[in-house]
């Protein structure tokens, strides 16, 4: 990878470019939540060819996101599976709003 191709990765949400240490130090946690949210499979990092953890921007939102939940006193099983749900109820909101926009451009007569 040259170095052109490397700096157009720093805009990619997905791009894994963090360590577990200084994902851990970003979120002002320990490594030992990144292990057990990602045992508990709401991120699952990826790894360098050295097997090291990378975490991208995204998993890092998602992960502070649980951290919120479980620094109110959940537990940190549930507030993984309440991301997943909040994400898939995103997901879904949006995916109605992409069909509402298409029937009314398909019928705009029957939008108004």
């Amino acid at each position: 990878m040259t170095a052109d191709d490397s700096f157009g990765r720093l805009d990619d949400d997905d791009y894994p470019a963090y360590t577990m240490g200084r994902a851990a130090e970003m979120l002002g946690t320990t490594q030992s939540f990144l292990r057990a949210i990602g045992e508990a499979r709401l991120i699952t990092p990826l790894r360098s060819p050295g097997g090291h953890r990378r975490y991208s921007r995204y998993q890092l939102r998602i992960a502070a996101r649980a951290r919120e939940i479980v620094d109110q006193g959940t537990p940190i099983e549930a507030a993984c599976r309440i991301v997943i749900l909040e994400d898939q109820l995103e997901e879904a909101q949006r995916i109605n709003a992409e069909y509402r926009r298409s029937a009314e451009t398909a019928n705009p007569t029957a939008a108004a």
